[in-house]
């Protein structure tokens, strides 16, 4: 796949417009580049063997960055291949015109002006396209082998008769001066720009990341793969470079050449050291390198759109896969679909290899900031680390990041695309993509608690105890809100102000604060859970909770309630869950509850989803075990239409797929009492977990149904709030 992506598309379609643009300095151009997509491949290396999973950047972003950050990325990445497939689809036309072209004068007749126009160039870009979707949709196999062995074969046949020309016909050396001066021909700026116009000659071992999901032994194979890819690539290339400039242009400026035929270059100086055959040789290998370079980037772009899609931050429809062949349909198609709309708006083959080569400039910038941040907040030694720590990451960073700008000043219309495409995204992230996005991701940090350490957070929970019967419970609690060595849990005792200080030792009520808090700090490290402990004076315990609440900014306020009193829930327990900044969660249990045994879980829903994240991390930690059953219940008045029962039906199958994947089921039911509804089938779960809704001052909380359904539920409650 690396291979088959790099070799031989990107040189054929972009090797004239580079020593057009640079003169003989465009075998340099090609050697700095690849000296940057060397480092690059070290960052995508150690990230691919850490984390051997299908998506490359955008997976990484995913792991490393917030769930905004990481679509960014997915966004960027998707359409750099997109655009990728744009340049070798027009390649692969261009070269196909001469073999249509000879097609015809075989026939006895003189080609039609047509058949190398830009609409008939369409076509055949079109026609490649689709044929690629389709292969693709009919199965998981990649195909392209024989072409990628085919185009190797071909290019390593022409460099060594190149050379033996060389040798054994050697130019003069006023040919030789003539050819290769002046060599920096537009100065130092040519030689930048020719490097931005062709760095995505030397991309596609980014690619094999893309698939990291099936490959066999990911971090060994994956690291190897990419550097000999690489290595093979420059390999052909910059032999290839040098004999095009030495025997490809004999007594004629290269530069000059380039400028008559820019996008055939290569086919033109090879045929005039190699002759016709030579010419045809090269046309043969651009037809195989565009049409497998085509392939392996739809390949990696549909991985891209199915990688995002399973994390809602595109549309859940693109996650659908083929039954029985596991192809990404929808996600190939989708970006067939992208592919064809660009191949109508990009000019000509230098604009889109421009533009290609800017976002995946942007791409690895990114990559390389990701694997600095992993190499900092990572306990481990992954499988494969970069040598020279951090300046790998920062060089080659720096490198790819200054490179784009300089394409974006270089070529405007490269810059202008980029900067719609994004704002494209950026719209649609937040008025389709962000919710479900969010849901999916605090799912993720439950699964897998790693998430939080990458990403370089350390949640804090605050958790007042005032029964010391209730602590075990609530440590326990909190261990399902805070993962194990990754969050901190606050553990807060607040006791009244003694009337008269004891001339020796401490007030009784200290000392019994001392020893909740000391059994709750026990139970916690026993958990494995980071504590602290916290001991404050005020004859206000809910005043006292908010203040230490906006002193620490926790994350999430842990509040246990032996049983439920109308008059507190409207009262002070509104008041703090009203001006907390945290996730609310208020536990109604009995002291001796545990938590462990809440198999059977009720979760009643009015069809929003402002408590969503919350109650997915919750659930998502609370069913690691996968024993748990977890019931999203809705209830529709009686009259409601059938069409809006099916899409309430749907609605709420989809929240309860998106909050706990493969644990819940969603139930509709039709009744004009919801309190009696919800309280009559919690007697058959052993938890209920309501949201509790925080629109404005003025709005309460606790609503007089929502306390009737808190005081007829009988079983464990746990009430959530999810912060403003």
């Amino acid at each position: 796949m690396g291979v088959g992506a790099i070799v031989g598309g990107g040189i054929l379609a972009l090797a004239g417009v580079a020593f057009a643009t640079t003169g003989p300095s465009a075998i340099v151009a090609f050697a700095l580049n690849g000296g940057i997509a060397f480092l690059t491949a070290l960052s995508f290396a150690e990230l691919a063997s850490r984390f051997p999973e299908s998506g490359g950047t955008y997976t990484y972003a995913r792991k490393v960055l917030t769930v905004e950050a990481a679509f960014a990325v997915g966004w960027v990445v998707w359409f750099a291949s997109v655009v990728a497939a744009v340049l070798y689809a027009l390649g692969f036309a261009v070269f196909l015109i001469p073999f249509l072209e000879q097609f015809v004068r075989a026939a006895g007749a003189t080609p039609p002006g047509w058949l190398g126009g830009r609409f008939a160039m369409l076509l055949y870009a079109l026609a490649a396209v689709g044929y690629y979707v389709w292969s693709l949709t009919r199965a998981t196999n990649r195909g392209g082998q024989w072409a990628t062995i085919g185009k190797v074969a071909v290019f390593g046949f022409l460099i060594v008769a190149g050379f033996w020309v060389l040798f054994t016909r050697p130019p003069s050396i006023e040919e030789l001066k003539t050819s290769f001066q002046p060599f920096l021909a537009s100065g130092g700026q040519g030689l930048v720009q020719a490097m931005g116009y062709t760095f995505i000659a030397l991309q596609g071992f980014d690619l094999i990341a893309a698939v990291g999901g099936e490959v066999k032994r990911p971090e060994r194979t994956i690291p190897r793969a990419m550097f000999l890819s690489l290595a093979m690539a420059l390999g052909i290339y910059l032999p290839l470079l040098f004999l095009i400039v030495a025997v490809g242009s004999p007594g004629r400026p290269i530069a000059a050449l380039a400028g008559e035929n820019p996008e055939i270059l290569v086919a033109v100086s090879v045929g005039n050291f190699l002759g016709p055959a030579g010419y045809w040789l090269i046309v043969v290998a651009g037809v195989l390198s565009m049409l497998s370079a085509l392939n392996a980037n739809l390949l990696a772009a549909s991985r891209f759109a199915k990688t995002m899609a399973s994390d809602r931050t595109l549309p859940r429809w693109v996650d659908h896969e083929t039954p029985g062949r596991g192809a990404p349909v929808r996600a190939i198609q989708l970006t067939g679909v992208i592919v064809a709309f660009l191949l109508i708006a990009v000019p000509n083959v230098a604009t889109a290899g421009a533009i290609s080569g800017l976002i995946f400039l942007l791409s690895f910038t990114l990559a390389h900031g990701i694997a600095y941040l992993v190499r900092k907040r990572a306990v481990d030694t992954g499988p494969f680390q970069a040598f020279a720590f951090p300046l790998v990451p920062v060089v080659g960073g720096v490198a790819c990041l200054a490179l784009g700008m300089f394409q974006a000043l270089a070529v405007p219309s490269a810059g202008v695309l980029a900067a719609l495409w994004l704002s494209l995204g950026a719209v649609l992230y937040v008025t389709q993509f962000a919710h479900g996005a969010r849901v999916v991701d605090a799912s993720s940090e439950a699964l897998d608690p790693q998430l939080m350490r990458y990403r370089g957070r350390s949640p804090l929970t605050l958790v007042p105890i005032a029964n010391p019967a209730s602590t075990e419970t609530l440590v326990d609690m909190a261990h399902a809100l805070a993962p194990r060595s990754v969050s901190r849990v606050l553990l807060l005792s607040v006791v009244s102000q003694p009337t008269e200080w004891p001339e020796v030792g401490l007030p009784a009520q200290l000392v019994d604060a001392q020893s909740i808090l000391g059994g709750a700090l026990a139970k916690a490290l026993s958990a494995d859970l980071r504590p602290e402990a916290l001991i404050t004076v005020s004859n206000e315990p809910w005043k006292e909770i908010a203040r230490v609440a906006a002193r620490y900014r926790p994350e999430s306020l842990l509040l246990g309630l032996g049983k439920l009193d109308k008059s507190l829930m409207a009262g002070p327990l509104e008041r703090l869950v009203g001006r907390t900044e945290a996730d609310a969660v208020i536990l109604a249990a009995p002291s001796d509850w545990d938590l462990s045994k809440a198999r059977r879980i009720l979760v009643p829903s009015g069809g929003g989803r402002a408590q969503s994240p919350i109650r997915a991390r919750l659930l998502g930690r609370l069913s690691q075990s996968g024993e748990q059953e977890v019931t999203f219940l809705r209830v529709v008045p009686r009259g409601t239409s059938s069409e809006t029962l099916r899409r309430a039906e749907k609605d709420l199958r989809k929240l309860a797929q998106d909050e706990a994947p493969d644990v819940s089921e969603g139930v509709v039911v039709v009744s004009d009492d919801v309190v009696a509804e919800v309280v009559e089938r919690s007697a058959e779960n052993q938890l209920v977990i309501l949201g509790l809704q925080r629109i404005g001052r003025r709005q309460k909380i606790f609503g007089e149904k929502m306390l009737e359904i808190a005081q007829g539920i009988k079983c464990p409650l746990l009430m959530i709030s999810q912060r403003k």
